[in-house]
């Protein structure tokens, strides 16, 4: 992850992410820096836009937040509806047994 970070630090510093870059900035945040995955991130961004990810990435986080809430208010509301679920099948159940 600390490769990630440092490619969006360079990126916001308007800095080239390549692998001298990229190595310096992991150094300097005290973690050890393995080679291989500094040549795989650089190679994977090639191609990237990165404004464009980072410009869809909250969309995708705050459409989740709202989700996460809704679904925190279902399961407040879930137990009345179970209530009245179970009454009408036990309503049901004596009518069969008289």
């Amino acid at each position: 992850m600390e490769y990630v970070y440092a490619a969006l630090l360079l990126h916001k510093l308007d800095k080239e992410v390549n692998e001298a870059n990229l190595t310096s900035v992991v150094k300097a945040s005290g973690a050890e820096v393995n080679d291989a995955q500094v040549k795989a991130l650089v190679a994977a961004l090639a191609d990237v836009n990165i404004d464009e990810a980072v410009k869809a990435a909250p969309v995708a986080v705050a459409a989740a937040a709202p989700a996460e809430a809704a679904g925190e208010a279902k399961k407040e509301e879930a137990p009345k509806d179970e209530g009245k679920t179970e009454e009408a099948a036990m309503e049901g159940l004596s009518s069969l047994f008289g």
